[in-house]
């Protein structure tokens, strides 16, 4: 089945219900398939054809997920922008995805046009804003057709490219199919935690261009509104719970924390939560058990990446209720479910006994195809149809995963993937720098902080902030340093490669976690 027939279902089932509302907009169930139905029909009267790549960026809005849902009518490719990185970073993954057209916002679309020349295969920049770029959104939806739109894609036909920068700072992009897609759906369904039905409300604050966008169709499958906030704002979330009656959510730990210690947080009304879910990072037990008292026994734990498409274990909100004392398993992302299969194997490949340390791996219909245009990356990390996580972990008897570090370096801070390498490449831009490494470290509100060591050359001078300043001019802001250290020489091993464990290892020496 079509991806975009589920939501032509939810649209006959539940016609009146909102599906979609934001800051401007308020779209019922029926609009939204009328709507989409014009935007399916309005790329194909561009000359767009089924399986054009179609990027999407902007902060969270209506169009963003009206996007998505006419892009599986149409059986063309999304490739979701986020809209923190810098334009050179944005001109780097329109050309790598072989993107034909964007829809964007009008400062975006204005400062693509000015460098039109740099992303050649680009034919339509859209803007959601009547500014700038070859056509407005408005007038495409204006000229499209209600009539319904359903080409008819392969399970394993491409849906998605979802980028990440790899290890490296080399770009990548996981291949999701339709086939994966579909999985996410079904598989949110079937979750251990409470379901989502008609009438649920669930508010996005992180950027559905990131981890909250994977719960858009699902929620749309089942007749649920998404309600997107363009940024997360401790008192905006707080009055859009209580004025929206929201029922669901999806936070990042840093994003817990700075709600319960909000002041004066208990005199706004959250007794319509039903659901609040958190991942990327571990939480300590004293702001679970926080957490708990302002929400109430409603907390679960998801585990998951770009490449698994959804979640792969769940920390469920019973799993949350201690009564012996012993917060052991709050540490833990959970256990694996559904069409899902996890193992934690060593070196070999075998599955370690409960207590030792090996590698996740994972397997299932909602794991991607590979990464894109690169075949030795995806070969790294595939094994007998299994994704190699790179997350170091244990299991005990139960199936309670817990994780222990990270095979890989990659920094996780506020929910964000940083990756050292990228980093560190522009560190070296400078003229004083002489060596660089860059390490993540304890930070009690976003898990990691980006932590620059520098070097710097003999007789040469650089503050902290000048550093700071001229990452920000390169990296999006989340990924720039928030602070720099000044070493005389970096640890190296015998192959003269700098030993970045180390380094990390003398911020972490007093922490009672790895990551």
């Amino acid at each position: 089945m079509n991806l975009g027939k589920i939501i032509s279902r939810s649209a006959r089932y539940w016609p009146d219900h909102e599906a979609l509302v934001d800051s401007k907009q308020r779209i019922t169930f029926a609009q939204l398939e009328r709507r989409t139905n014009r935007l399916a029909s309005g790329l194909f009267d561009l000359g767009l054809q089924p399986e054009a790549h179609i990027a999407i960026l902007a902060l969270n809005r209506v169009e963003l997920a009206e996007a998505e849902v006419a892009f599986y009518k149409a059986a063309m490719v999304k490739v979701p922008i986020n809209a923190r990185l810098s334009l050179d970073e944005i001109i780097q993954i329109l050309n790598d995805s072989h993107s034909q057209a964007v829809i964007t916002e009008g400062r975006f679309a204005a400062a693509l046009q000015a460098r039109r020349a740099e992303t050649p295969r680009l034919r339509w920049i859209i803007s959601l804003d009547d500014e700038a770029g070859d056509i407005a959104y408005r007038a495409l939806l204006a000229g499209g057709s209600e009539a319904p739109v359903h080409s008819d894609p392969a399970d394993d036909a491409l849906a998605v490219l979802h980028y990440t920068s790899g290890s490296s700072g080399v770009l990548k992009a996981a291949m999701l199919s339709f086939g994966n897609r579909k999985a996410l759906i079904r598989k949110s369904i079937a979750s251990p935690t409470r379901r989502a039905a008609p009438g649920d409300v669930m508010a996005h604050v992180g950027p559905i261009t990131h981890a909250s966008g994977m719960q858009i169709m699902p929620l749309l499958a089942v007749g649920a509104c998404n309600l997107l906030l363009e940024r997360y704002d401790d008192r905006l979330l707080l009055e859009t719970i209580e004025r929206e009656r929201v029922t669901r959510l999806f936070l990042v730990p840093a994003m817990i924390n700075r709600l319960v210690n909000f002041p004066e947080v208990e005199r706004f009304d959250l007794s319509s939560l039903r659901l609040v879910m958190y991942g990327a990072a571990p939480m300590a037990p004293a702001l679970v058990k926080r957490a708990i008292e302002v929400f109430g026994p409603i907390l679960a734990q998801g585990y998951g990446a770009g490449e698994t498409c959804s979640l792969v274990t769940v920390l469920t909100e019973q799993d949350h209720l201690i009564e012996d004392g012993d917060f052991s398993r709050l540490a833990s992302c959970g256990r694996c479910y559904f069409e899902t299969d996890l193992r934690v194997v060593n070196d070999n490949f075998e599955d370690v006994k409960p207590g030792e340390i090996g590698e996740i791996v994972v397997k299932g219909p909602d794991i991607m195809q590979g990464y894109w245009q690169a075949p030795e990356l995806t070969a790294e990390v595939m094994r007998d149809g299994y994704y190699l996580t790179g997350d170091l972990a244990t299991v005990d008897e139960r199936g309670y995963v817990f994780i222990v570090d990270r095979k890989k370096e990659m920094i996780i801070s506020g929910g964000f993937n940083i990756y050292p390498t990228e980093v560190e490449q522009v560190l070296y831009s400078l003229p004083q720098v002489f060596e660089a490494a860059v390490v993540g470290v304890p930070d009690e509100q976003w898990g990691e902080a980006v932590r620059a060591v520098v070097v710097l050359k003999p007789g040469e001078s650089l503050s902290a902030e000048a550093i700071i300043e001229h990452c920000g001019r390169s990296l999006a802001s989340f990924k720039k340093p928030r602070a720099v250290d000044f070493a005389k020489e970096l640890p190296k091993n015998p192959n003269g490669k700098v030993v970045r464990r180390l380094i990390r290892e003398a911020y972490w020496q007093n922490s009672d976690r790895r990551i």
